[in-house]
């Protein structure tokens, strides 16, 4: 039987990504989530993860998620507003409320579905968004569901942000003006400009959303985020943040004023038409925070590791462009010597994840490397071999 116009005109785009070096394909894991991985009977070192404090295989996280799947089964059975909304998700809420230091939080089935959820109704025509264009897909997404005219910004550039606001206040006053922003920014790892934010939004009476889902639990004091870091919680009027990467478990939240969450409650489409949180996700997530509560170092430790391996990277002559967290590019510049660099390495026993157009901008093609806490001094040393090798190799 011939084939489909429809398939060969999937075949014709797969061909295209897979000669620019553009396919993605799925890596198969066995075993559980730490600082070494097993791939096809290998070990390797991971440097992929964002399982930033090693929590999602911690032995109390896992004790606790099936210790609630034993209490409740392994599914919530609806969505929060028909009868999946269980005891377990109004303490997680209260929790993270108290952690982000908060009113009241909303928990999302994911950290996607958040910020989706949230930006799609917070605003919407005749509205104004303003997005940092190193902004993550969902806010992206979001952005563009809910319809508000949006203006992206260059990165960190307050200056042009500013001039966006102006121009937005004076031709339509009434109308609603929302920022938001990458706490720390996913594929470059630095830290968004939130001091300057806040200002902004005062001055220009704005909305101000910050997205911490790679800030909670790695950055700040007791892993809190970057706005309090900046001692600027009360003057965020929107955080968002995961609980799939440093917390180990999987969903989103949105913390904010009760007023705000009895809002998303009855307006975010996502959260409204999805099946809550599973009840062992829930317990995980509410068992992390404990252990992150209990040690507060934990974010500390983390970012003495980032800085360790990014000093390395210096030292051997890489560009890790404008790191200051434990997210860490090596630019590399073109996708076919990225690929062959992730390839080496993997030779070489290292997992690091190759990212290319279009999840990050043409010509700066990259290793993204994911430091863990409870990666040792040994580990990284050991990455760091390998990686002055690989780019000897490929005269990087």
């Amino acid at each position: 039987m011939a084939e489909s116009a429809f398939n060969l005109r999937l075949r014709d785009s797969l061909d295209n990504l897979a000669t620019n070096h553009l396919e993605r394909k799925l890596k198969v894991l066995t075993g559980e989530q730490g600082p070494w991985v097993e791939m096809d009977g290998r070990r390797l070192l991971n440097l992929s993860s964002n399982n930033y404090l090693g929590l999602a295989a911690h032995p109390r996280v896992k004790e606790t998620a099936a210790r609630a799947a034993r209490l409740y089964g392994c599914g919530s059975g609806a969505s929060r507003l028909l009868c999946g909304n269980m005891a377990l998700h109004r303490e997680l809420e209260e929790r993270l409320a108290v952690f982000k230091g908060k009113e009241a939080a909303l928990v999302y089935s994911s950290g996607y579905a958040a910020n989706v959820g949230a930006l799609s109704c917070l605003v919407g025509r005749g509205d104004s968004v303003f997005s940092d264009e190193l902004n993550h897909a969902s806010i992206i997404d979001g952005c563009r569901l809910s319809r508000a005219k949006t203006e992206v910004y260059p990165h960190k550039d307050l200056a042009a942000l500013e001039a966006g606001l102006r121009r937005a206040l004076a031709e339509a006053p009434q109308a609603r003006r929302l920022i938001v922003v990458d706490g720390v920014f996913s594929m470059d790892g630095d830290i968004a400009p939130l001091p300057g934010l806040v200002d902004l939004a005062e001055k220009y009476r704005a909305i101000l959303m910050v997205d911490e889902a790679h800030a909670t639990g790695t950055f700040g004091p007791g892993g809190r985020g970057v706005a309090a870091h900046f001692g600027l919680e009360d003057r965020v009027p929107i955080i968002m943040g995961t609980l799939s990467k440093a917390l180990g478990s999987l969903g989103g939240f949105i913390a904010g004023s009760a007023d705000l969450v009895r809002f998303l409650t009855n307006h975010s489409r996502s959260f409204i038409f999805s099946t809550a949180l599973p009840p062992p996700a829930a317990s995980a997530a509410l068992e992390a925070l404990n252990i992150l509560e209990e040690d507060p170092s934990l974010a500390e430790t983390l970012q003495a590791r980032a800085a360790y391996l990014r000093e390395g990277l210096h030292r051997l002559g890489f560009n890790t462009l404008r790191s200051e967290t434990q997210i860490i590019p090596v630019l590399i510049g073109g996708p076919a010597p990225t690929m062959e660099q992730a390839g080496r390495l993997l030779q070489e026993g290292v997992l690091v994840s190759a990212l290319r157009p279009p999840t990050v901008p043409k010509g700066t093609s990259r290793l993204r490397l994911s430091v863990m806490a409870n990666h040792t001094l040994e580990d990284l040393n050991f990455a760091l071999a390998a990686i002055g090798k690989a780019g000897r190799e490929e005269g990087l």
